[in-house]
């Protein structure tokens, strides 16, 4: 299924176009999150990228220790 949706990142609203908001001329995203699976092949890729770029930090993170 293809997605009609789009949201503006600089104003914020929704619209149908594919190119740019008809209301600020911002850049547009799709809105919707990824399919989400059990089998996730990504996640190591994902995780990887978050440590390199800071997003996640590994020393804030709590440790389970049964």
């Amino acid at each position: 299924m293809r997605w009609l949706m789009r949201k503006c990142i600089r104003c914020g609203r929704y619209t149908l176009n594919h190119d740019r908001c008809p209301y600020c001329g911002g850049e547009l995203i799709v809105p919707h999150p990824p399919r989400f699976s059990p089998e996730d092949k990504y996640v190591a890729y994902r995780l990887e990228m978050k440590i390199k770029t800071g997003i996640l930090d590994l020393n804030k993170i709590p440790v389970y220790d049964p």
